[in-house]
């Protein structure tokens, strides 16, 4: 039985470091929560600010790092909880990002609503005004 347990941010961190595919640990947040099987930790969700200056609007979190161990039902835990918490604490959106390679499947399980694709920037911030291609990834939010 799976169950959320408070997490620092230097723990998340690790767990991301050690278990995430393509992205690393994060400076700051708002919260960390991890999920626990009773034995150890199977996953954590680290939700902050959002990076988009457009969405932060004081009302509006991000979760900017959600990474598990494969664990079933591990990701749709940690998303649903991470809006909750964001709720309880007065906020009116969280949003997240995925890969077009992911299918959303833990988001929806959640309750989730995909709101579109949305044409992100890569870290050197290619824009069509330099005539680079831009990187998609889908926005959801609640």
């Amino acid at each position: 039985m799976l169950e959320i347990v408070p997490m620092t941010l230097k723990e998340a961190n690790a767990f991301v470091e050690q278990n995430h595919r393509h992205h690393g640990p994060i400076v700051g947040h708002k919260f960390s929560i991890g999920c626990s099987d009773g034995e150890k930790i199977v996953g954590v969700a680290i939700v902050g600010r959002p990076v988009s200056r457009h969405l932060d609007d004081g009302w509006t979190l991000e979760v900017s790092r959600l990474c598990t161990d494969g664990t079933h039902n591990a990701c749709s835990m940690l998303y649903a909880t991470a809006w909750r918490v964001a709720r309880a604490m007065g906020y009116k959106k969280l949003v997240t990002y995925i890969l077009e390679s992911e299918n959303g499947t833990s988001l929806r399980a959640a309750g989730w609503k995909c709101v579109g694709t949305g044409w992100g920037t890569a870290v050197d911030r290619k824009t069509p005004a330099r005539g680079r291609p831009l990187s998609g990834t889908n926005e959801n939010k609640i």
